[in-house]
């Protein structure tokens, strides 16, 4: 495996590979820092970032390694270069890409002419890294055995959505997605692979509308702004009211088992998608989550530069 380019590419070895070396660097960012030495890696980004920009070049500092941020208007792409062309001249120079931008196609084909690894940090379809972090952090917090458990979407059928039901279903657990019904529900393709590989894993994939269900019981609750870049201001409106009755609240959180948490992607906005009482409130693990984006980044060059994920 080259690449990281969808979540569904990883098979559960790789992702209990990746969680475990992630995990050993949370303890020790420094275990491999001579991994990349004298080696430099592209950070691409056409989508601002705070997390996973900063996830990123620490991550390549702790291996040891120089990080080359570009931002999109930076590159000939602009003015014409073909994605193919530019994945072969950054394969000149870098052992390593990372990009962050909005289709999914255009991950797909840096990846199909890139001869170093190329990792997807963030499309409108997936976000892989994210969930790498995020199951570190489920792991810390309920252990390897998730048996009995159940883990909730809550919001817009977005990139997030998508991750979190497949890498669920990769890691044979109980996933659901609460969402509103129409244009804000998930993919149904992406539902259907999820399902698919569920069948093999052992794993329970739920789509629902009703965000009351989809709570009671559940160990963790999930949730990503309404409004992600590149949605159309016009629809802000619909988009809300649509939304609105999948916001968590501390009586939803109060609907959850004793232990249960709460996570979100981050950036977050208070009083919509969540309420500050719940976010800010002793449940909430979405600050060793965002930490978590750094030591999941760092396994996933370490590993990858030295062709150890195998792909399914």
């Amino acid at each position: 495996m080259k690449d990281l380019l969808r979540t569904e590419h990883l098979s559960r070895a790789d992702v209990e590979l990746l969680l475990a070396t992630a995990a050993d660097f949370a303890k020790n960012p420094l275990r491999s820092n001579t991994a990349l030495s004298n080696k430099s890696v592209a950070i691409y980004m056409t989508k601002p970032s705070t997390r996973t920009r900063l996830a990123s070049e620490t991550a390549v500092a702790h291996l040891g390694g120089t990080p080359i941020f570009i931002r999109g208007d930076e590159l000939q792409l602009g003015r014409g270069e073909t994605i193919a062309d530019t994945a072969r001249i950054i394969s000149g120079y870098c052992d390593a890409l990372l990009i962050r931008t909005f289709a999914q196609a255009d991950v797909d084909e840096l990846g199909a002419h890139a001869t170093i690894p190329v990792i997807n940090g963030l499309t409108d379809d997936d976000h892989p890294t994210q969930l790498l972090a995020d199951w570190v952090t489920i792991r810390e917090n309920f252990g390897e055995d998730v048996k009995g458990r159940k883990f909730v979407y809550l919001g817009d059928g977005n990139n997030m959505t998508h991750a979190w039901l497949i890498m669920g279903a990769i890691m044979g657990a109980h996933v659901v997605a609460a969402t509103p019904d129409g244009k804000w529900a998930p993919d149904p393709t992406v539902v259907a692979k999820a399902k698919e590989i569920a069948a093999m894993s052992g794993a329970t994939v739920e789509v629902t509308n009703d965000p009351e269900a989809a709570a009671k019981g559940a160990s963790v609750l999930y949730t990503d702004v309404w409004m992600s870049m590149g949605d159309p201001e016009a629809e802000r409106a619909e988009k809300t009211k649509a939304l609105t009755p999948f916001a968590i609240t501390e009586n939803l959180m109060k609907l959850t088992e004793k232990d249960s948490i709460f996570m979100h992607c981050l950036p977050a906005h208070r009083g919509e998608e969540v309420e500050a009482s719940v976010i800010d409130g002793p449940k909430s693990v979405i600050w060793r989550e965002a930490y978590h984006r750094r030591t999941t980044i760092q396994a996933l060059f370490y590993h990858l530069t030295r062709g150890e994920l195998k792909g399914n």
